[in-house]
């Protein structure tokens, strides 16, 4: 998909795969003067999702109708339609996805109540109903939607993030693969942070995936969920030296690396309410980096321990001085 601004409408279209889909909703946009800019559509698992940025600066309806047609039309198709007018970003409602571990959440309730969080934490969806507490302490709902085994309900999933008319949805440690047919709805509007460097040790068992392997740096990513485990664009990283004590287990560096878990996905979430970044081709980048401090990487202090040779390019150098020509 390319890069677009926000200033455009962005449509999505999700259901079961069919023909024509396509075809209805263009002719729908092109009758009421509404011009696509970008259009990009996938399938999988028989769903089907067709994400549309259209300028709706000439369109010849009203936003409220445009959204009643789209409705009306989804539903002759068997398929859900949503509608973001540009301003309606500017509203910032949080669904917190959870397990057990608390960590991240805490780090969102704290960050919230402190006011250095610029959104509003609507709903907490846990799939077991060990954070219940977590988010009585700080008034928010809580919806546990898993069975005795953990499984979640995805349709009550779904119904409870449109009921809370939520912008973004943060996993906060949740411990259960997406569908696609929760993905393919929030597209770029789903953060999950996940305990390696990425794309390396994707998957459960992160930490001791990274022990096992003999690595020196371990780290943690904040990373858009896509239908692909773990490989959706990255946004933000953070890495720690792995101890190299013989007695260290993966828990010790889940301790050391939970911390940098929350620290990345609290700037994550920042740089998305603050439309910092975008995607583009599978990757994400500053949509301003001459006017943003963001920390994408490591800190400016690692820069000065990165010697600048020797590169490529010496023996070229050499030989232009060796030459003839060099001594004429």
């Amino acid at each position: 998909m390319a890069a677009v601004t926000s200033e455009f409408t962005e449509i999505t279209v999700v259901g079961e795969d069919d023909t024509g889909l396509i075809a209805e909703v263009t002719t729908l946009l092109f009758e009421r003067s509404i011009n696509i800019e970008d259009l990009d559509q996938a399938v999988r698992e028989g769903v089907f999702r067709m994400t549309m940025h259209v300028d709706t600066g000439e369109m010849v309806c009203t936003q409220e109708k445009l959204r009643e047609d789209l409705a009306e039309l989804g539903d002759e198709l068997g398929v859900d339609v949503q509608v973001r007018f540009p301003a309606d970003r500017e509203t910032s409602r949080l669904a917190v996805l959870v397990t057990k571990e608390s960590h991240c959440l805490e780090a969102i309730f704290e960050a919230w109540a402190s006011g250095d969080l610029d959104a509003e934490v609507s709903v907490v969806i846990g799939n077991h109903p060990d954070l219940q507490p977590l988010a009585e302490k700080y008034d928010v709902p809580f919806h546990d939607i898993g069975d005795e085994k953990g499984t979640p309900d995805e349709a009550e999933l779904l119904d409870l993030l449109a009921e809370y008319e939520v912008d973004l949805v943060v996993l906060a440690r949740y411990m259960r693969i997406l569908s696609p047919d929760v993905v393919f709805r929030y597209e770029n509007r789903i953060i999950n942070v996940h305990p390696s460097l990425l794309p390396s040790f994707p998957g459960a068992e992160a930490y001791l995936q990274a022990l096992e392997e003999g690595v020196r740096i371990a780290g943690v990513t904040a990373h858009y969920v896509t239908t692909d485990l773990d490989q959706g664009p990255i946004i933000t990283q953070r890495a720690f030296n792995v101890p190299q004590d013989p007695e260290v287990d993966a828990e010790d560096l889940r301790r050391i690396g939970q911390p940098l878990e929350a620290d990345a996905l609290l700037e994550a979430i920042d740089l998305h309410l603050d439309d910092e970044v975008t995607v583009h081709r599978g990757r994400t980048r500053l949509r301003d980096p001459e006017d943003s401090d963001a920390q994408l990487g490591a800190p400016e202090e690692l820069d000065k321990l990165v010697p600048d040779r020797p590169v490529d390019g010496l023996g070229e150098v050499v030989a232009e001085q060796e030459s003839p020509e060099a001594d004429d």
